[in-house]
């Protein structure tokens, strides 16, 4: 006969405990501790298998395993295809957070149409939106495909009874955290619900050469809403970023095993959908103020693509006894760092100075090159002195003001070259071996004092 047991999980990293407490041992939240009520002695789930069930699997040695290239299919999207890594591996899981009303369903419902122009069968299954509610959505998409088929259902057996009915090349979730597992007694979106559902369709990836999309709910820290093991079982994970009322968003790969995760797609929510941002340097640039000191720009790179972002810093007398430094789309303690360079190295007396930088267009550099194009707009800034507008900074900086060379300096010259930008500082380890564009003065610097003595 079947037994119940209690036991107290931690929505949010699974902590279990037999009795309920206040604040969870295992990641410290207050008041994430639910009680759920496991059923022991019921028919075993079936575990992930890599292999046919009916094959057992044995082990070989590593020089003996013949290595093929793993196919992919490319959608009309770009970006996308940039993002995983040059396509849809086949038997992939690929998890996409974000923010509510981001546009993770529109993206997906929109790639599901693309995919499905193909030939190739895509079930795009809703637990959030009734059948009708997202042909709505589709007709103002104008999507539709003969191939496109609708399924509303959050019951994880019928929908894998619908998979194995249709046999689907692609499958898109929408979303994880209502489906359910009728084996589990917890409620839907619980930490034991989204680990078993979770698992199951890993299984059902893996067995069957089917690529899984799954939405994932955000919490207000803006983390995927769960345990840390959903991250964890996926193969892909993807953060669609920006401002609910901007109209460009930005998705980023957190966890790829098929590919890079330094790349970054940029898409621009219109009435019909989401399109692609083929040159994103030309939005974060378009509404630049000409003759504005604490203005720079900088040549960053997002993975394998060069993007030029302004850097924006107002730099004004504190009227408290501790000065303030704020920075959005920068690292706070990377700009603390640059101005304590600054008032050591150059002399400028920045420690009752407030400071705030922000990284225009929402656009998040965490890159050591962008350190000479903020230190320049602080100085700027500062100095109240604007810089010209047609010159861009690239560069490291050493905590002794050293300029000390970055990566792809050819790329990064390009892109400035390529919309305008007439004179680029760069540390000067970074001259010679590269051809320079026509038009375009390269001067190369060894110290943050040298590229202020350039500028101003």
């Amino acid at each position: 006969m079947a037994k119940k047991k209690t036991k107290f999980i931690c929505q949010s990293c699974g902590y279990e405990s037999a009795k309920w407490m206040g604040r969870c041992p295992g990641c410290g939240e207050w008041n994430q501790m639910v009680e759920e009520v496991n059923i022991v002695g019921k028919q075993p789930r079936h575990s992930f298998q890599h292999t046919d069930p009916n094959h057992q699997s044995k082990a070989t040695s590593i020089t003996s395993i013949a290595t093929k290239r793993e196919p992919r299919v490319t959608t009309q999207m770009k970006e996308l295809n940039r993002v995983l890594g040059g396509g849809v591996v086949a038997g992939s899981l690929v998890l996409i957070g974000g923010d509510p009303g981001i546009g993770k369903s529109t993206l997906l419902l929109q790639v599901s149409a693309q995919l499905a122009k193909t030939e190739q069968k895509v079930l795009y299954i809703s637990g959030e939106e009734s059948i009708r509610q997202t042909k709505l959505r589709a007709d103002r998409l104008h999507v539709s495909s003969p191939e496109l088929y609708i399924y509303a259902e959050t019951n994880l057996e019928a929908i894998h009874l619908t998979i194995d009915e249709i046999s689907p090349q692609f499958v898109v979730i929408d979303s994880i955290q209502t489906v359910y597992h009728p084996e589990v007694t917890s409620a839907p979106g619980s930490v034991s619900q989204v680990r078993e559902c979770t698992s199951e369709l890993m299984r059902i990836a893996k067995t069957k050469g089917i690529a899984i999309f799954i939405v994932g709910h955000v919490t207000k820290e803006g983390a995927i809403a769960g345990p840390r093991l959903l991250e964890h079982m996926v193969d892909t994970v993807l953060y669609f970023e920006g401002e609910r009322h901007h109209t460009y968003r930005i998705l980023r790969a957190v966890k790829n095993r098929f590919g890079s995760t330094n790349e970054m797609g940029i898409f621009e929510m219109k009435e019909s959908g989401l399109t692609e941002v083929e040159n994103p340097s030309e939005i974060f640039l378009e509404e630049r103020s000409k003759g504005a000191s604490g203005s720079t720009v900088v040549a960053s790179m997002e993975g394998t693509r060069p993007v030029l972002v302004e850097i924006q810093a107002l730099i004004s007398p504190t009227s408290f006894g501790n000065p303030r430094r704020m920075a959005t789309g920068i690292d706070h303690n990377r700009v603390s760092l640059l101005m304590a360079v600054l008032e050591k190295r150059v002399g400028l007396l920045l420690q009752n100075q407030d400071a705030y930088l922000k990284a225009a267009g929402g656009v998040k550099l965490d890159e050591p090159a962008i350190d000479l194009a903020v230190a320049i707009s602080i100085a700027s800034s500062f100095r109240d002195q604007p810089t010209r507008a047609t010159d861009c900074m690239i560069g490291e900086v050493g905590l002794t003001g050293e300029v000390r060379r970055v990566s792809r300096i050819e790329q990064r010259v390009q892109e400035a070259a390529k919309l305008g930008f007439e004179r680029i500082i760069i540390p000067e380890n970074n001259l010679g071996g590269w051809t320079i564009p026509g038009g375009v003065e390269v001067i190369g610097v060894k110290t943050v004092g040298d590229a202020l003595q350039q500028i101003f």
